[in-house]
């Protein structure tokens, strides 16, 4: 995993410096953003993937995953009781990583980012530019497609597109974003994490 530090407890993690990793079953590729704590027993990953063709969600039983569709026409997700259509603009959708849900493609392939979290609480919402952010986690993060600029009260930098901002401590200030071109979308989604003892 490529990162940058700006400052002491802010991580910048371009996606375009991870290496993306092959699904078996050659539906696509996800890029593993970020993992809390690195290896096999994270609590916390962030992940940006390419879904290429329709085919099953991999199954992570005891996960909470949160999904949202960031380029493409979009999914249609069918698990046992549900069916959920989900384009860009869509809010994220929250569902049990153990449901291993259907996935159907709508018009090719799509971008997807994916927040998976053990042992704790968490979310991921829509960046809305004229709105604060101020929900309390522990652990807070940014990913955005758009360049543009953070602040987080104390701290604020630049944020390039395609990139996570993570902030391992990140305080109870409201955060904002500011897209460089504020005649286009958003594109852009907050993610928050507090690990349970």
């Amino acid at each position: 995993m490529s990162k940058t530090r700006r400052e002491a407890d802010i991580l910048l993690i371009a996606a375009a410096t991870v290496a993306p990793q092959a699904w078996r079953n050659g539906g696509g590729q996800t890029r593993e953003l970020l993992a809390w704590p690195p290896g096999v027993d994270w609590r916390v990953r962030i992940s940006r993937a390419d879904i290429e063709m329709d085919g099953p969600f991999s199954a992570f039983p005891r996960v909470e995953r949160w999904f949202t569709v960031l380029q493409g026409a979009g999914v249609v997700l069918t698990f046992a009781d549900a069916k959920h259509e989900l384009k860009p603009g869509d809010a994220p959708l929250r569902f049990d990583g153990a449901a291993a849900p259907g996935c159907r493609l709508l018009d090719g392939a799509t971008q997807d980012l994916n927040l998976m979290l053990r042992q704790g609480t968490g979310v991921m919402r829509t960046v809305y530019a004229t709105q604060p952010w101020s929900e309390e986690f522990s652990m807070r993060g940014l990913y955005t497609t758009v360049a543009g600029h953070w602040n987080g009260g104390k701290q604020n930098c630049p944020v390039p597109a395609d990139t996570l901002l993570w902030v391992a401590a990140s305080g109870t200030d409201a955060w904002t974003f500011e897209p460089s071109d504020r005649s286009g979308a958003t594109g852009a989604w907050w993610l928050g994490f507090t690990p349970r003892d």
